[in-house]
C-alpha cells in the first residue's frame, strides 16, 4: 500500500446494527451524518485506487478498489471511468454544471445542478447498478444528447469492460441484500442511513469547482472543513493541489498546495452554499479536448 490508510476500512458492522436498533428520528439523522462522514473516507479510498495509487502491484489496487466500491455502492470499473473522465472534462462545456448555453434547456440545467446539491447525483449512481445490469443498452450516448454532460460520459467508457461492471452490479445488489437480511435492518433506517453518505458526497462533487477558472487542471479550489475530518478525507480538500498533480498520493497533497501558494483555503460548508445562487449564463466555450474513451 502507497501510504497508510489504518483509520479508512469498509463500514464497520456496528454502523449497520445501529441502523437496526435505532427507533428515533434524531438518532437516524444522527447516524446518517455520522455515517456519511465514515463512508467518505471510504471514497477517498476508492479514489486512491483509482488514480492506481492505493497499492503498487495493479492487481491488487483493482481488487481494493472494486471490493471498497461496494460498500458505496457502486461498480468500480464504471465510476473510475467516470471519474477519470472528469480529469480530462474538467471545466470544458462537457462538464460545467454552474452554466448554461444559448440552446440549453434553463430548467434542466438548474435541475441538474440542483440535483447535485441534494444527493440525487448519488441516488443516480446507485441506480446505475440495475440499469447497467438489466437494461444494458441504456448507456448509448444515443439516449442522451439531451444532456451534454451525460452524453460525454456514455462516450468516454470502454464498451470491453461490460461484464465486468455487470459482475461488480450483481454483487452490490447481494452485498446489501445480505447486509439488510442479516442485520434485519428496516429498509426505510438504512435508506436514510445511507442518503447521509449518499448527500455529502453527491453535494461535495461539484463544490471545489464551482466558479472557479474554467481550465482543466487549474479549475478546482482547495477547501478546508476540519482538520481530523480533512485528513480522515485523505486531504481530499487540497483539490486543486490534485488535479493539478493527479499521480501524486494524497499525504503529499498540502505541501504541494502550499508551495503553489494558491491562497487562502475557502471554508467547504460556505462554497456549498454558494452554489445554490444556481447556474449562470455563459457565452464563452470550452470544448473538451480529451473527447472519446477514457480508458483503452
Amino acid at each position: 500500500m502507497s501510504e497508510s490508510f489504518s483509520d479508512n476500512s469498509p463500514p464497520s458492522p456496528s454502523a449497520f446494527f445501529a441502523a437496526a436498533e435505532v427507533r428515533h428520528g434524531w438518532s437516524l439523522v444522527g447516524l446518517a451524518l455520522a455515517f456519511g462522514i465514515v463512508m467518505n473516507s471510504v471514497y477517498s479510498i476508492i479514489h486512491e485506487a483509482e488514480h492506481a495509487m492505493l497499492f503498487p502491484n495493479r492487481q491488487w489496487n483493482d481488487a481494493a478498489g472494486a471490493f471498497m466500491a461496494l460498500f458505496f455502492p457502486a461498480p468500480f470499473h464504471l465510476i473510475r471511468q467516470g471519474h477519470l473522465g472528469h480529469h480530462f472534462r474538467n471545466r470544458s462545456d462537457d462538464e460545467a454544471f454552474d452554466f448554461y448555453f444559448e440552446g440549453d434547456h434553463r430548467l434542466w440545467r438548474h435541475l441538474v445542478l440542483y440535483g447535485i446539491l441534494t444527493g440525487c447525483y448519488w441516488i443516480v449512481v446507485v441506480l446505475g447498478n440495475v440499469v447497467f445490469l438489466v437494461f444494458p443498452f441504456a448507456v448509448n450516448k444515443k439516449y442522451w444528447s439531451f444532456d451534454r454532460p451525460s452524453h460525454a460520459f456514455m462516450e468516454s467508457l470502454n464498451p470491453s469492460y461490460r461484464r465486468l461492471i455487470q459482475l461488480e452490479c450483481l454483487a452490490v445488489i447481494a452485498l446489501h441484500t445480505l447486509i439488510v437480511w442479516l442485520f434485519h435492518i428496516p429498509l426505510l433506517n438504512y435508506a436514510v442511513m445511507y442518503f447521509g453518505f449518499g448527500l455529502t458526497w453527491s453535494a461535495m462533487q461539484y463544490v471545489h469547482h464551482y466558479g472557479t477558472e474554467r481550465h482543466v487542471t487549474r479549475g478546482a479550489r482547495n477547501l478546508r472543513l476540519w482538520e481530523p475530518v480533512d485528513r480522515l478525507w485523505l486531504n481530499h480538500n487540497w483539490h486543486l493541489a490534485h488535479h493539478e498533480h493527479p499521480t501524486v498520493p494524497w499525504i503529499h497533497l498540502p505541501a504541494l498546495g502550499e508551495l503553489a501558494q494558491t491562497g487562502r483555503r475557502g471554508f467547504l460548508l460556505w462554497s456549498y452554499f454558494k452554489m445554490w445562487r444556481g447556474p449562470r449564463p455563459a457565452k464563452d466555450h470550452v470544448e473538451n479536448q480529451y473527447a472519446g474513451r477514457i480508458i483503452r
